[in-house]
């Protein structure tokens, strides 16, 4: 590739993420409603760090995009997650407190973060086995996206993706069982 086609996909990337930075911005704040509660970092922070591993890929079509970027999200929180309970990082220390309002947070977040991490795990396994099963998780678990904007985005009818979404929770769940 030379230099003035290799310009031109950088371009046509910045575009992309241009006409899609808010819904992508909705995508990670959802991303962290949902999964980050606990977690120290914003919407923006996630979305800039998703672009910077986003960006050096090339998409397609915006439904590629969208799915690459999913993922992203995904693996920035899980890091995060897994950070947090280094030891290095002091996750295996508990600091207790005599303030009664605070009772429970540190509880809350550990195993919130253990959850995280075992639903990563499951999904690694479904990715290997289906990876346009696991795709879908990712968009509406870590995106948020409703089924039927997995739809358009698919170029498929929602019934199918509702099909899709009960097999992906269905050996989800038997996969978790077994963890």
């Amino acid at each position: 590739m030379n230099g003035t086609q290799s310009e031109g996909n950088d371009l046509a990337k910045e575009r992309l993420f241009a006409g899609l930075y808010d819904e992508l911005h909705r995508l990670a704040q959802r991303a962290l409603r949902r999964d980050g509660r606990s977690l120290p970092i914003s919407a923006t922070t996630l979305l800039h760090e998703s672009y910077l591993s986003v960006s050096k890929a090339d998409f397609k079509d915006p439904q590629r995009f969208l799915a690459y970027a999913a993922r992203t999200m995904r693996g920035l929180i899980i890091d995060e997650a897994r950070r947090r309970r280094a030891l290095k990082y002091g996750g295996a220390f508990v600091i207790t407190s005599l303030d009664p309002d605070s009772e429970g947070e540190h509880d809350e977040s550990s195993h919130h973060d253990e959850e995280l991490l075992r639903i990563n795990d499951a999904l690694d396994e479904l990715e290997a086995k289906d990876p346009d099963l696991a795709e879908l998780v990712q968009l509406r678990y870590f995106c948020g996206l409703s089924l039927a904007q997995i739809g358009v985005i698919r170029g498929v009818a929602q019934r199918t993706v509702q099909r899709q979404w009960d097999k992906a929770r269905l050996l989800l769940f038997d996969m978790l069982k077994r963890r």
